[in-house]
C-alpha cells in the first residue's frame, strides 16, 4: 500500500503523525488531506528522510535546487551546497546536475543530507543521448523510464516530470509565440525531441507505465512546468494554461492510482497576476499542492533575483501556494556558490513566513519579537530571530556604550526614553 492508499483506508501512518505534530493540527486532518490529494508527504523506501508535509492548511515549504553544469563539475561543492541549504532551513532539496557522472553526484548528495531529494530524470536521459548518440533528439523513451526507476532506487523521492508538454500544448505555444522564449530546460529538450521525431511526448503517451514505476518506488510526482514564462510579459499565456489543464487531469489519475502529486507553477509573473495564477492553479487541480517556482516579479534586477523572487513568493504564499522553489542571487547569471544557496534559502524562508502570516494567521513569533524589542530583551530577540547567529553577529560587531540599546539610535532610543515613563 502507498501512503495515499493507507490514508484512504483510514490508516494514520507514522509520517502523518509527524506532520500533524510539526504543524499543530490533528492527525485526522493530515490523513484526510493525504487521502484527498490536498497534502503530500514525500517518503522513500530506500532511505530515511526528514518528514515534511506540503499542502493545504500547512506551513509554506521551501525547496533549494543545486547541481552541476557542463562548465562546473565539482561534487564537493554540490555537497556543501546541500549542507548549506539544510543549515539555512530548506525543507527539501532538488539535485539537478547536467554535467559529470549523474548517479555518482546524486548518490553522494543523497548521502549527505537528511532532506527529501528531488530530481528531473528527463535531464539525464536527454543529456546521455546527446553524449552517446550525438543529439538530444535521439533519446530512446525506454531509457527515460529506466532512468526514472534508477533514480528512485538511489533515494530520490520526488521527481519533476514533464507530462503536460503534448501536441496540443505545443500548438498553443506556436500559435501565440513568446517574448522570452521557452526557458524550461526540460521543456526545450522535450519539444525538440517531439518535433524531430514527430511523436507524442512518451511521458504523456505512456503515463500509466510511468505511474507504475513511481508507485513501486513510492515517488511523489511533481508535474513539471515546461511551458513556464521566462519573462513577465509571457505570464499566464495560453501555452502555460494548456499545460496546466493537462497536468491537472493527469494528477487526478495519479492520485486515483495511489501516487502522491504536486503541481508546479509558472516562473515569472507580475504582481497583479499572482493571485489569479494561484486561484486558477488550485481550482483546476482540485486543490493539489501547488509548487510555485519563484515567482520573479520583474526581469531587470539580475544579481538580486533572490529578493525579486521573495516578493513574489510572499504574495504566492499569502494567496495559497504551498511550496516555494527558492531563487539565488546568481539566477540568470551563473551557477550559484554555497553562500548564495544559503542566501537564497533565507530569502525564500522569510517570504514563506510573511505569506503564512496571512494564509495561516501564524503571527505568534512576530508578537514575541515585538514584546522582546519593546522590553529591550536582546536574548529573547535572538531566540525568536529566523537567523539568530547573523543577528547577534551584527550587534556584537557594533556594540553600543549602553548595551540596553543599539548604535542605530544610541542615547536617543525611543524605547529607552518611553520605557522610563510608561509600562506596557
Amino acid at each position: 500500500m502507498s501512503i495515499i492508499e493507507d490514508a484512504r483506508r483510514g490508516v494514520i501512518t507514522e509520517e502523518m503523525r509527524i506532520v500533524a505534530e510539526q504543524e499543530g493540527v490533528t492527525e485526522e486532518f493530515i490523513r484526510r488531506g493525504v487521502a484527498g490529494g490536498h497534502i503530500t508527504i514525500p517518503v522513500s523506501p530506500y532511505r530515511d528522510v526528514k518528514i515534511c508535509g506540503i499542502g493545504e492548511g500547512l506551513r509554506t515549504k521551501v525547496n533549494a535546487s543545486i547541481g552541476t553544469s557542463t562548465d562546473i563539475v565539482d561534487i564537493d561543492m554540490e555537497i556543501e551546497k546541500a549542507k548549506q541549504a539544510e543549515l539555512a532551513g530548506a525543507d527539501t532539496l532538488m539535485e539537478l546536475s547536467t554535467g559529470g557522472d549523474f548517479m555518482e553526484i546524486r548518490r553522494r548528495v543523497v548521502a549527505n543530507t537528511s532532506l527529501s531529494v528531488g530530481s528531473v530524470p528527463l535531464y539525464q536521459a536527454f543529456i546521455e543521448a546527446a553524449r552517446d548518440k550525438g543529439g538530444v533528439v535521439f533519446m530512446d523513451p525506454d531509457d527515460l523510464f529506466r532512468i526514472t526507476a534508477e533514480q528512485a532506487k538511489a533515494g530520490t523521492n520526488f521527481m519533476a516530470i514533464h507530462t503536460g508538454i503534448n501536441v496540443e500544448t505545443m500548438k498553443r505555444l506556436k500559435n501565440q509565440g513568446r517574448h522570452g522564449g521557452l526557458v524550461s530546460r526540460g521543456g526545450a529538450f522535450m519539444t525538440a525531441w517531439m518535433i524531430h521525431n514527430e511523436q507524442e511526448n512518451p511521458l504523456y503517451a505512456e503515463f500509466d507505465y510511468l505511474l507504475e514505476i513511481l508507485k513501486e518506488h513510492e515517488v511523489t510526482l511533481s508535474f513539471g512546468n515546461g511551458m513556464r514564462a521566462g519573462a513577465v510579459h509571457d505570464a499566464t499565456d495560453r501555452a502555460q494554461l494548456q499545460e496546466l489543464i493537462i497536468n491537472a487531469e493527469l494528477a487526478d489519475r495519479a492520485n486515483d492510482f495511489g501516487v502522491q502529486t504536486i503541481i508546479e507553477g509558472p516562473g515569472h509573473i507580475p504582481i497583479d497576476e499572482i493571485e489569479a495564477n494561484v486561484i486558477v492553479q488550485k481550482r483546476v487541480t482540485n486543490r493539489k499542492p501547488f509548487y510555485m517556482l519563484g515567482p520573479l516579479v520583474t526581469d531587470i534586477a539580475p544579481g538580486y533575483d533572490d529578493r525579486v523572487a521573495a516578493i513574489g513568493a510572499s504574495l504566492s504564499s499569502a494567496y495559497g501556494a504551498d511550496f516555494i522553489c527558492y531563487v539565488t542571487p546568481a539566477e540568470h547569471l551563473a551557477l550559484p556558490t554555497p553562500e548564495e544557496v544559503y542566501e537564497g534559502v533565507m530569502s525564500s524562508r522569510i517570504a514563506a513566513h510573511a505569506g503564512d502570516m496571512i494564509k495561516l494567521k501564524k503571527r505568534d513569533a512576530d508578537l514575541e519579537m515585538g514584546h522582546a524589542r519593546r522590553d529591550l530583551d536582546w536574548g529573547r530577540q535572538f531566540a525568536v530571530a529566523m537567523n539568530p547567529e547573523r543577528a547577534k553577529k551584527i550587534r556584537d560587531e557594533r556594540m553600543p556604550a549602553d548595551t540596553d540599546g543599539c548604535t542605530m539610535c544610541g542615547d536617543y532610543c525611543a524605547l529607552k526614553i518611553v520605557n522610563k515613563n510608561f509600562h506596557f
